[in-house]
């Protein structure tokens, strides 16, 4: 379905001067139902400018009379001309010049927790380069020293969804080419969602490693109780051998 042409500028106009439920407006834009919400409630989009759909050519007042009256109905976007072709434009991801040096440590962060990404994917993913990926991956950064691996979906660079597929991709071309994988791979190779469900794989902490087998209860085992009865009691080692000690005492031992 297509999309209005400043979505988010048109959902602002619609919160504002009409009475069409959240769902509507979020179906018709393309946005969440929350992002609407948050918007009426001035929690998103602050300081954006609405944008007249009617003046603008996407939305007719027919339209949105029909959607007053029935919270079912969905509104249809009017053909524009100068809106065809908007979707398939394809390039670079566009970065806010606020977010641009944070972009590196988002990189660093997909080069570590998720390294069967391909550079061309981060690229797409987070609007960089292949040589500023390979740069990283290699550590031969201009600034990799001070380069902290920070979340891309944490610094808003994109969406969880968005990190969700592409890893969703990286996970059947892992199980096309076969091989085993551990816990924590199977766990970079799915999405948050699915990895939120999994069951813990049960590890033994450092600290008793090698105690698997010890056990509280129960009496010696036969081999110990073979040494324990060879081993003599502390009185033995004390006792000196009787009779004839005055008189060696006497001799001296050299004659």
């Amino acid at each position: 379905m297509a999309k209005p042409l400043m979505a988010k500028a048109t959902a602002v106009w619609l919160v504002d001067n009409t009475t069409i439920s959240f769902k509507q407006i979020a179906d018709f834009v393309g946005m969440h139902e929350l992002e609407i919400q948050g918007i009426a409630d001035g929690e998103v989009a602050a300081g954006v400018k609405g944008f007249d759909p009617m003046a603008n050519n996407q939305l007719t007042q027919d339209e949105i009379d029909k959607a007053q009256a029935n919270p079912l109905h969905k509104l249809k976007l009017k053909f524009n001309p100068a809106a065809a072709g908007e979707e398939k434009r394809r390039g670079p991801r566009y970065t806010p010049l606020s977010k641009r040096q944070d972009r590196p440590n988002s990189i660093l962060w997909l080069v570590k927790f998720h390294p069967e990404l391909s550079d061309g994917q981060i690229a797409k993913l987070v609007g960089t380069t292949k040589p500023t990926i390979q740069s990283i991956r290699e550590r031969t950064h201009w600034n990799i020293s001070s380069m902290q691996p920070i979340d891309p979906v944490a610094l808003g660079l994109c969406r969880q969804s968005e990190l969700d597929a592409v890893v969703q991709k990286a996970a059947a071309k892992k199980a096309a080419e076969g091989g085993v994988m551990s816990d924590d791979e199977r766990r970079k190779l799915v999405s948050t969602e699915q990895s939120l469900e999994m069951d813990a794989e049960p590890k033994i902490p450092s600290a008793i490693e090698g105690l698997e087998t010890f056990t509280l209860g129960g009496g010696l085992s036969s081999e110990d109780e073979k040494k324990e009865e060879e081993i003599p009691d502390a009185d033995s080692f004390f006792n000196l051998p009787s009779g004839g000690d005055d008189e060696d005492e006497d001799e001296d031992p050299r004659f």
